[in-house]
């Protein structure tokens, strides 16, 4: 119920930190039994680590924080959302659980309408709490209605009935904000809206909301099938959610999770999360990154506990890995408005960089704020610089793609990813798209783990991320 960090650091520069690394909305959680229960939201920061014997954080926040020990864990969480406010933050209020606890299990009693400490009149009633406590507060701009719904008990029956019963309480305690609308399994279906939508939207104030993860994939998996598994998750992406964000009655999606470890050390991880920044980017989705957390004060019994998806070290001091956030320079900004200025043109996109195409004296990789503009491609067709008459090309394996007139280069998207852009050199031989190893030009190279027919290779042992290369629409 108490805020992370705040024994680490002083709440001013928590909130000034995130904004400092660029982001401007935190996806801020709540339990339910904070917000309806006494014994929960009376009791004091102070009270709270006392019963949990937790010395050390409370003497951190009386180093930190000291005026934040004396207020109740209700008063906190108001004084954390006015701070984020100050540094012009947007909060997402989250539900997290009912019984404030580690999430998340499918037995944990947390995890769908009946079980033990998830009684629907009581989540509704905290709903209505909530909306009704930050009614006029600005920096809120939405409310997350329970993260990621799951257990023995999940049903899309009583999904829609207390999902729309929800969503009807929030609009009427507080009509200003966005309702966000979870799935079922952990945040990762909501397929079944294929073929009877959502009963409610008050005014397009609905969002719905995903998690993408690699937990149920293995590193083995990942490094032998790199291609094939990053299509499979980007399929599964597809139908479980993005069908959304298209069609007849599009809804906004916020994909609400997603996240590594940011010490690197996870291969499955790594390959992972290129093949999501693609689509995060094509897509233009909002986002929520888990985690800021360098640490818990208690985690499932253990106190000072590091989070190794924390984009903070242990300390709250540094970033943990900063090449991890260079990578998220483009889906960071607004690449697509609904109401645009500007036609559409394309951004060539090096998810594993984060970086987009460049044409200059050489081909090269840049921030994606100066990067070069390409019309729209044609698969077989060539890639052509956006109101220029130059074009993409191939010269030679292990040589620098060049820009010229020459416009014979034609290019196709290869691979079941559908991430690796190769075009023919002769004699049936087709050369893709690489970063040079030692700086941030472009070559065309063979092509990894893709046959000459330019079908996957069954198993391969090279990691072809450093040929992956999406063309992304943007109108900005």
């Amino acid at each position: 119920m108490i805020a992370e960090g705040l024994e680490k650091k002083p709440l001013k520069y928590i909130a000034g930190k995130v904004s400092s690394m660029g982001f401007n909305c935190v996806r801020f959680t709540w339990a339910t039994y904070m917000f309806t229960r006494a014994n929960y939201s009376k009791i004091t920061v102070s009270r709270s680590l006392d019963n949990f014997g937790l010395k050390d954080a409370k003497a951190g926040i009386a180093r930190n924080n000291p005026q934040l020990l004396s207020l109740s864990v209700v008063d906190l969480h108001k004084a954390v959302v006015s701070e984020l406010g100050k540094n012009n933050i947007m909060v997402v209020l989250d539900n997290h659980v009912s019984l404030p606890t580690w999430c998340c299990s499918n037995n944990d009693g947390n995890g769908f309408f009946g079980d033990v400490n998830f009684d629907p009149k009581e989540w509704v009633q905290g709903l209505s709490i909530v909306a009704r406590t930050y009614k006029d507060n600005p920096a809120v701009v939405a409310m997350s209605m329970r993260n990621e719904l799951r257990g023995a008990r999940q049903s899309e029956g009583d999904w829609r009935l207390y999902m729309e019963e929800g969503a009807t309480t929030i609009h009427r305690e507080n009509p200003n904000i966005l309702i966000i609308v979870s799935g079922l399994n952990f945040d990762t279906n909501l397929e079944f809206l294929k073929t009877k939508p959502f009963e409610v939207n008050f005014d397009d104030k609905l969002v719905f909301e995903a998690h993408w993860y690699t937990f149920s994939i293995s590193k083995e998996k990942w490094i032998a099938q790199s291609n094939n598994i990053c299509a499979d998750i980007t399929q599964s992406a597809k139908n479980n959610y993005l069908f959304l964000i298209s069609g007849n009655r599009p809804f906004p999606l916020f994909l609400s999770e997603f996240g590594i470890d940011q010490r690197g050390v996870n291969e499955a991880d790594n390959r992972y999360i290129s093949c999501l920044l693609a689509t995060v980017a094509e897509y233009d989705i909002d986002w929520a990154l888990w985690a800021l957390q360098g640490s818990y004060i208690l985690r499932e019994g253990e106190a000072n506990h590091d989070e190794a998806y924390g984009i903070l070290d242990i300390n709250w001091d540094n970033v943990k890995n900063p090449s991890f956030l260079e990578k998220l320079q483009l889906i960071t900004q607004i690449n697509q408005d609904v109401k645009p200025n500007h036609p559409t043109y394309y951004l060539l996109y090096h998810p594993l960089s984060g970086q987009c195409t460049k044409i200059g004296k050489t081909v090269y990789l840049t921030n994606c704020k100066t990067a070069s503009r390409f019309d729209q491609h044609e698969d077989g067709g060539p890639i052509k610089l956006a109101g220029a008459s130059q074009c993409l090309g191939v010269v030679d394996e292990g040589v620098g793609a060049q820009a010229s007139n020459d416009c014979s280069s034609m290019w196709r998207s290869v691979s079941s990813s559908r991430l690796h852009l190769a075009a023919p050199r002769g004699q049936g031989k087709f050369l893709c798209l690489e970063k040079n190893d030692a700086d941030s030009t472009i070559v065309t190279k063979k092509c990894l783990c893709i046959g000459d027919n330019l079908q996957n290779a069954p198993n391969c042992p090279q990691n072809p991320e450093i040929q992956w290369f999406k063309l992304v629409p943007a109108n900005v």
